[in-house]
């Protein structure tokens, strides 16, 4: 056993030999403990100031060169841009969709359709719509598909619309199983994709049964070529027949239905869409915003609706579907009617400070039920032209809108309820 005896040096406390080999050791243990610095520090501390200098620059430049080559790469959000989810699916897309309207034709060269293209996407839309006509459809899926090979966008950033098209007068005739599986597959070589996002069916075929419809749909959807479907152009009892079908089928059930909406038709949309999202989930695609030329286009044109219907070869109405006015309607929408509400809602437009055109698609998106709006644009004018009606969003207060329905005058009623006891 050791024994510690105290060591008194004259003054102060007195402290023992053994605690004074403790403190010894502690200081040479501080000693060993010190941190060591690395090859690379030891290197920078024994370069010059300008070196220093040098790398510090470089390195910055890399930096900035490498957020400017990424922010290029991937979109960057519009002001009033939104993403909403597709029906009651989890597919989100923007609020604007680009439409093949007047995007892709003929008379628009690659190189512009290359412009308009990389413009919606650089401006944060994910959706490009590839649903015209049977010909200008083709031609379209052709050209998209080579733009997107040639920009190796991120698959999952942006989503693809075509549409199954079929009259009696071609060779497709119906809704057949052979039809619908050999049109996805012919749309997804001329897109040069894996898969389609969304695929819609044109019309309803009275001659072919849901069934095999719902099971053709259910099959591509199953062997991958196609991730959602819907319907265009369908009545709201054909869309409710559709989705019982399949649910009793058990198979995947349409997410949207892309109908016409804009100030002088809005019936469909205001009345009987809203009830289809609420109770079977089916969202809203509005295409039109502009009336297809008959409201006031960049050129400032008016054409009656009439005559820009029997006229216009790239519409998407097949030929059967231009039919002519039955004579129950004697309440046609004359080019003199159109004008004098036209000129109100151009007077609006000027107090606010915009076209006509961005007011026309505000009012469009100012609806909740609308989940997604179309539209086409033949150059990058016409374009962020048509996009900065997303501004004019906040300024459609109730005040406003409550001014343009008096302009309008054609809020749609809901028709009153039918008794079977009271036409006994």
């Amino acid at each position: 056993m050791l024994f510690q005896f105290p060591v008194n040096d004259g003054g102060g406390p007195q402290r023992t030999s053994s605690s004074s080999k403790d403190d010894s050791q502690q200081t040479s243990l501080y000693k060993c403990k010190a941190p060591i610095a690395s090859l690379d520090c030891m290197a920078d501390l024994g370069s010059t100031a300008e070196q220093l200098c040098a790398k510090l620059q470089a390195a910055a430049v890399k930096e900035s060169v490498d957020r400017v080559s990424s922010a290029a790469q991937s979109p960057s959000l519009t002001s009033g841009l939104r993403y909403r989810n597709l029906g009651k699916s989890g597919l989100r897309v923007s609020n604007i969709g680009l439409a093949t309207w007047t995007t892709y034709n003929t008379a628009i060269n690659e190189e512009q359709l290359d412009a308009v293209v990389t413009a919606a996407y650089n401006a944060g839309i994910n959706l490009f719509d590839l649903t015209e006509g049977p010909q200008s459809s083709e031609q379209a899926e052709t050209q998209l598909g080579a733009i997107l090979k040639r920009k190796n966008w991120k698959r999952v950033s942006y989503s693809v619309i075509t549409k199954i098209h079929w009259h009696y007068k071609s060779e497709e005739r119906g809704l057949s199983r052979k039809h619908i599986i050999e049109s996805v597959r012919s749309s997804v070589a001329r897109l040069q994709l894996d898969y389609i996002d969304i695929v819609l069916i044109q019309k309803a075929d009275p001659m072919c049964p849901l069934e095999e419809v719902v099971r053709a749909m259910d099959f591509l959807v199953s062997e991958g070529l196609i991730m959602y479907w819907g319907t265009a152009k369908w009545s709201p009892i054909d869309v409710t027949e559709m989705y019982t079908a399949c649910r009793q089928l058990n198979c995947s059930t349409p997410i949207l239905e892309q109908s016409e909406y804009h100030m002088l038709c809005r019936e469909k949309v205001e009345i009987y869409m809203p009830e289809l999202y609420n109770k079977i989930g089916v969202g809203l695609m509005a295409w039109s915003p502009l009336a297809m030329g008959l409201l006031p286009s960049f050129k400032d044109s008016l054409r009656s609706r009439s005559s820009n219907r029997t006229k216009a070869s790239s519409i998407s109405w097949n030929q059967d579907d231009r039919k002519p006015p039955s004579k129950e309607n004697n309440e046609p929408l004359t080019a003199r009617n159109t004008k004098e509400i036209l000129f109100s809602i151009s007077l609006i437009a000027d107090r606010l400070g915009c076209s006509l055109v961005q007011l026309c698609i505000a009012w469009t998106l100012k609806n909740e039920s609308v989940q997604c709006l179309l539209l086409g644009a033949a150059t990058t004018h016409q374009f962020y032209h048509a996009l900065h009606g997303l501004q004019l969003l906040p300024k459609l207060n109730s005040n406003v809108m409550a001014e343009l329905e008096r302009i309008l005058d054609n809020k749609p009623v809901r028709p009153p309820m039918v008794s079977t006891l009271a036409m006994r």
